[in-house]
C-alpha cells in the first residue's frame, strides 16, 4: 500500500518575512482598470481584512493571488519567494487556499468525498478512502469542526457547510486562507465559531488570514490590519486597533458616512397588510408553513433568517410573483392576487434579484423607469402610443431625487454599477405612490454610500405613513431599520421582538430553530446588540 499524503506539503514558513506581499499588481481589462498598481504585505500569525466597495478591484485581486486570474503586471511573493501562478493548483501547491461566498459543493457527497474531491489518494488504482476519511477526521477533531466526516454535505445546515469549505483548503495543507464574505449566510454563532477559529486557532497556530468582508463591525472585531482599496487603488493599511467604522467608511468612499440608521419611534396606524396562515409549496414540503403577521401602516416590520427557510417563497406570494395554496393575503383589506392585481392594492416592491425580476437590462434608464406603468397615462395616450417627452422628463427628475449616476435616460440599466441600480428601482417603486412597500434584501450587492441612500428613504417611506415589510439576511440591517422584527426558521415564524429591545443573541438563538416559538414583544433576551449597519454582502459590482 502505499504512503497517503493530501496534497505536496508547502514549505514551512520562513521566520521574518511575510506570508504573501503584493507588489505593483495591476489588472487590465479592456475598458477598465481594475487593479491599479497596488502593494500590500500579509503578515503570518495574522488575520488580514480587505475592505472596498463593489467594483473596486478587492476580488479581481484575490482571484490573481488564488492563480484564477493573471495579473497584467507586478509581482506575488509567498513567504519571501517570488511565484507565478498559472493556475489555482499552483496557489494551493504553495499552501494558499480560498473560501468563496457561493459554496461549491456536491450536496449528494459525504463531507470525506467533498473534501477530497479532486486530491484522491490513491493506493495503486484504486482511492484509499480508508486514510482519507482518517486525515479528514483528524482535521475535524483538531480543529473542533463537530462534523461527521460520512455525512451528505446537503443535510447540513450552512455553517457546517462552510466548515466543509475550510476542510478542503485545510486538507490541501493551505498555510493561508482567503475567505470571500465568509458570515453572508450564517448566524451571529456560527459567525463566533468561525471567528473563534480563524483568530483563536489557524492564525494563532502561525497561519495567515485574508478576510474579505462589507461588514465593518466584523472588520474591526476580528482583524489584525485592515487595507482598504478604493477605485482599484490601495487606499491605505492600518491597524485594527484604535480603527472605527467610520474610519473605514471614509477610506472606502472619500466622504464621511452615517452608518447608523437615524430615525424617531414609529407610530404605527390601521393594518395595510394583513397574512393569515399562509402555506407556499416548496420541492420537499411546504416552502411557508402557516406564517401569519401584520404590518400596519407607519412601521417597519422586519423579517430575519439564515436565507432558504422561505424568506423568498413568502416574498412572492406576498407579491403576487408565486401562487400560494393556503392562507389569505389582504392590501388594505383587499383580497388581490396577481402582480396586477396586487400592484393596483396599493403595493411596491424591491425584489431581491434586481437583475432578474426589477430590471430588464437591455432597456434604457427611462424606459426602466416607467416598468409596470408603460401602458397608462401619462406614459401611454389613449391609443396606447408612448409620450416619449412625458418619459423622458420622468427619467430625469427621478435620476435626480434619488442621485442616480451618471445621469442619462439612454443609459442602459445594465451599465450601472449595483448602487445605482438599486436606486433607479426604488425610485421607480416609490414613485407610484404605494400603501404597502415590500422590500427584499434592499441594500444587497449596494456600495455603503448608496446603503445610507436606500436606509433613509425606507425611513422617510415609513414617516410617510406606508406599511413596510423588510427582508434582509443582514442581521444588522433588521435590527437597526425595523419597529418590530419576525424571524423565520423552516417555513414558519420562529419568534417576534420589539427591535428596540432585541439582541443578536436572540435572534440568533430564533434562527437556528431555539429560540422560543412566537415570543412576545417586549420579551427580549438580555446581551449585547451591534449599533450599527453592516454595508452587506456580495463582491460583485451588481
Amino acid at each position: 500500500m502505499t504512503a497517503f499524503s493530501p496534497s505536496p506539503a508547502p514549505a514551512a514558513p520562513r521566520s521574518g518575512v511575510p506570508a504573501l506581499e503584493l507588489r505593483g499588481i495591476t489588472k487590465r481589462f479592456p475598458l477598465v482598470l481594475a487593479n491599479d498598481d497596488i502593494s500590500l504585505a500579509v503578515n503570518w500569525g495574522s488575520v488580514h481584512a480587505l475592505c472596498g466597495e463593489n467594483g473596486a478591484g478587492k476580488s479581481t485581486l484575490m482571484k490573481i493571488v488564488y492563480g484564477a486570474q493573471p495579473p497584467t503586471s507586478g509581482e506575488i511573493v509567498v513567504d519571501g519567494q517570488a511565484v507565478a501562478f498559472a493556475s489555482p493548483a499552483d496557489a494551493i501547491a504553495r499552501g494558499i487556499g480560498m473560501v468563496f461566498q457561493h459554496f461549491q459543493l456536491v450536496d449528494t457527497l459525504t463531507v470525506t468525498e467533498n473534501v477530497i474531491l479532486g486530491a484522491e489518494p490513491r493506493s495503486g488504482a484504486s482511492i484509499n478512502y480508508g486514510a482519507a476519511r482518517k486525515k479528514v477526521a483528524e482535521l475535524v477533531a483538531r480543529f473542533n469542526f463537530g462534523l461527521d466526516p460520512d455525512a451528505l454535505v446537503g443535510d447540513l445546515p450552512v455553517g457546517r457547510q462552510q466548515k466543509v469549505e475550510i476542510l478542503k483548503t485545510l486538507y490541501r495543507g493551505a498555510r493561508i486562507l482567503i475567505l470571500d464574505e465568509p458570515t453572508a449566510v450564517l448566524t451571529p454563532s456560527e459567525t463566533d465559531e468561525l471567528f473563534d477559529f480563524l483568530k483563536n486557532q489557524y492564525a494563532a497556530s502561525g497561519n495567515a488570514v485574508i478576510f474579505i468582508s462589507h461588514k465593518l463591525h466584523e472588520v474591526l472585531h476580528i482583524s489584525d490590519t485592515i487595507s482598504v482599496i478604493r477605485d482599484g487603488r490601495m487606499i491605505g493599511s492600518i491597524p485594527a486597533q484604535g480603527a472605527t467604522t467610520e474610519t473605514l467608511a471614509r477610506m472606502m468612499v472619500g466622504r464621511d458616512v452615517s452608518l447608523r440608521v437615524a430615525k424617531t419611534p414609529a407610530r404605527p396606524g390601521d393594518v395595510a397588510l394583513d397574512v393569515r396562515d399562509v402555506v407556499v409549496r416548496g420541492e420537499h414540503g411546504n416552502a411557508v408553513d402557516g406564517v401569519s403577521f401584520q404590518v400596519r401602516a407607519g412601521e417597519i416590520v422586519g423579517i430575519a433568517g439564515v436565507e432558504g427557510n422561505g424568506q423568498s417563497e413568502l416574498v412572492e406570494a406576498i407579491t403576487g410573483l408565486q401562487a400560494y395554496q393556503g392562507g389569505t393575503v389582504t392590501y388594505l383589506g383587499k383580497g388581490a392576487r396577481g402582480v396586477r392585481e396586487v400592484e393596483a392594492a396599493g403595493l411596491s416592491h424591491i425584489p431581491e434579484d434586481r437583475n432578474e425580476r426589477g430590471l430588464v437590462l437591455d432597456m434604457t434608464t427611462a424606459e426602466n423607469f416607467i416598468l409596470g406603468e408603460q401602458d397608462r397615462a401619462p406614459f401611454a395616450g389613449a391609443l396606447g402610443f408612448l409620450n416619449r417627452d412625458v418619459i423622458e422628463q420622468n427619467a430625469r427628475d427621478l435620476s435626480e431625487k434619488y442621485d442616480v449616476r451618471p445621469r442619462s435616460t439612454s443609459l442602459q440599466a445594465g451599465r450601472y454599477s449595483g448602487g445605482n441600480a438599486q436606486k433607479l428601482i426604488v425610485a421607480r417603486e416609490m414613485r407610484k405612490g404605494p400603501r404597502i412597500l415590500v422590500a427584499s434584501q434592499p441594500t444587497r450587492g449596494v456600495d455603503i454610500g448608496a446603503i445610507e441612500f436606500i436606509h433613509a428613504r425606507i425611513v422617510e417611506a415609513r414617516d410617510q405613513g406606508l406599511a413596510v415589510l423588510l427582508v434582509s439576511a443582514d442581521l444588522g440591517e433588521v435590527m437597526n431599520l425595523s419597529d418590530r422584527i419576525l424571524v423565520m426558521y423552516e417555513g414558519k415564524i420562529a419568534g417576534e421582538t420589539d427591535a428596540a429591545q432585541a439582541t443578536e443573541t436572540e435572534l440568533g438563538l430564533m434562527m437556528t430553530g431555539s429560540g422560543a416559538h412566537g415570543t412576545p414583544p417586549g420579551q427580549a433576551a438580555q446581551g449585547g446588540r451591534s449599533g450599527e449597519v453592516s454595508a452587506t454582502q456580495q463582491t460583485g459590482e451588481r
